[in-house]
C-alpha cells in the first residue's frame, strides 16, 4: 500500500448471503461508505481452496473448540453428549471442517475491496461474526439471527453472510491467494476528490 486510500481488503459473500440474493445489497453497503470494488467474481471454491483459505495453526484451531466449549458452558449442555469429546483440539477440528463443508455448499462471490482503513471498515459494516451478536445496522445484524448455540447443536459452521480480513497482513495473503493481478481494477470513483 502506497498511499491509505489504497488499503485493501478481501471479502467473501458465503453460500448462504448468495442464496439469499444479498449480492447487491453487501456491496452497496461497501460503496456507500466511500469505498470500492476494485474486483469482483462469483465461483464455487474447492475444499482445498477453503481449506488453505482458513488457518490450521493448533492455536487457531484450539480457539474454535474453546469457543464452542463456552458455548456449551453457557447453555448448560454437555460437550462429551454433543461432540462426544471436551478436548478443545477435537472441537476445533470438527468446526473447521463444518466451516469447510458450509463454504463449498454453494457458490461464493470473492470481491477486492480498496478504500482508506479498508479493513477496519468493512469489519464495521459486517458486524459480530455471531449474528445474534451483531448490532442492528451491521450486515449480520440486520439479515441473520443465526447463532453458535443453534449451530453447534446442529453441527454446523455459523451462517454469518460474509467473510472479511480481520488484519492488513490477513487480506495481503487472501488477495494473493484468491485473485491474479489481471483480475484486479484501477480507477477513480467521482466522490473521491470530494470524501480524501
Amino acid at each position: 500500500m502506497s498511499h491509505p486510500t489504497q488499503e485493501r481488503t478481501v471479502v467473501l459473500v458465503k453460500p448462504d448471503g448468495v442464496k439469499r440474493g444479498l449480492i447487491g445489497e453487501i456491496i452497496g453497503r461497501i460503496e456507500k461508505r466511500g469505498l470500492k470494488v476494485i474486483a469482483l467474481k462469483m465461483l464455487r471454491a474447492s475444499k482445498e481452496q477453503i481449506d488453505f483459505h482458513y488457518p490450521k495453526d493448533e492455536a487457531w484451531v484450539k480457539r474454535l473448540g474453546e469457543k464452542s466449549l463456552a458455548t456449551y458452558a453457557k447453555y448448560g449442555w454437555d460437550p462429551i453428549k454433543e461432540m462426544g469429546t471436551d478436548d478443545p483440539m477435537k472441537i476445533g477440528v470438527a468446526v473447521r471442517e463444518w466451516i469447510i463443508n458450509f463454504m463449498t455448499s454453494g457458490p461464493i462471490v470473492k470481491i477486492v475491496v480498496e478504500g482508506i482503513h479498508s479493513v477496519d471498515m468493512v469489519r464495521k459494516l459486517v458486524g459480530n461474526s455471531i449474528p445474534a451478536l451483531a448490532e442492528m445496522g451491521t450486515i449480520r445484524g440486520d439479515f441473520s439471527v443465526d447463532s453458535a448455540a443453534l449451530a453447534n447443536k446442529n453441527q454446523r459452521a455459523v451462517h454469518n453472510l460474509i467473510h472479511a480480513s480481520e488484519t492488513p497482513q490477513e487480506a495481503t495473503h487472501e488477495l494473493a491467494f484468491w485473485f491474479a493481478a489481471e483480475e484486479i481494477f484501477e480507477y477513480k470513483r467521482a466522490e473521491e476528490d470530494i470524501m480524501f
